[in-house]
């Protein structure tokens, strides 16, 4: 411990300040911090590609997913694969992992293009947060890894009874709407823009021939489940003013 000690107070003050912000994130003294300033680094700050946290982003989705997986097993035991299935992905999903990644102040750290305001609405920091797990396990291996994802982000922002009781498939919850209430509906892609170095997609939910709300989103995917949840709001409204 000393030793790391040392190390660190011969690193560069901007280094020093990196260290002691991780320290507060990760529950740890990181030890090789060429990982971390990786992980926070997105294609769109670097001149050279290959200098953005995209690979250790695929290495740390991976390794999340295993120890979530391992995790819901074991706490329960009696419920059918897809059971479990359905709440490992609500919970590595790139929105909670986003939202988990901006509650821990993971966005403070990020390098990015703030120029492309697109960039801080889309999901680069629950990308940056995976990308981290992976320089996590790549400096302190699995088990380490493992205790600060169970203990930094599961225990300390996830709600699993609400995220359990709740259906935030919004496209799911709309279609059953409208096959119970005999409407036509379908998700039209009403436009597909540039927005700084990414594509902007905005979808609109259109019942029966008149679009009832729209959603953006920078996958079509994602621009649905958002304009899928706009339009819920609005049913949800004229439900309560009736």
């Amino acid at each position: 411990m000393r030793r790391l000690i040392n190390r660190i107070l011969k690193k560069s003050s901007p280094e020093k300040q990196l260290i002691l912000q991780l320290e507060h994130l990760l529950g740890f003294t990181p030890r090789r911090i060429s990982y971390y300033q990786l992980a926070l680094m997105h294609r769109s700050k670097p001149e050279d590609a290959t200098d953005s946290n995209e690979r250790l982003e695929f290495l740390g989705d991976a390794i999340l997913g295993a120890i979530i997986a391992e995790y819901l097993f074991k706490k329960y035991p009696y419920k059918p694969e897809g059971f479990l299935t359905e709440l490992r992905s609500r919970i590595v999903r790139r929105e909670t992992m986003n939202n988990v990644a901006v509650r821990m102040g993971l966005n403070k750290l990020v390098q990015y293009n703030q120029n492309d305001r697109g960039l801080s609405r889309s999901h680069i920091f629950g990308n940056a947060l995976e990308a981290l797990i992976g320089a996590v396990y790549l400096d302190r291996g699995f088990s380490i890894t493992r205790t600060f994802i169970l203990n930094q982000l599961v225990k300390a922002y996830i709600d699993l009874d609400t995220m359990e009781s709740t259906d935030t498939n919004y496209k799911n919850q709309l279609l059953s709407w409208a096959q119970k209430n005999g409407h036509t509906m379908t998700f039209d892609t009403l436009e597909e823009k540039q927005e700084g170095t990414r594509k902007l997609f905005i979808v609109g939910i259109v019942v029966n021939g008149e679009v009832m709300a729209k959603g953006s989103g920078f996958n079509k995917k994602e621009a649905g489940q958002v304009a899928a949840q706009n339009a819920l709001v609005i049913i949800n409204g004229n439900k309560e003013s009736e």
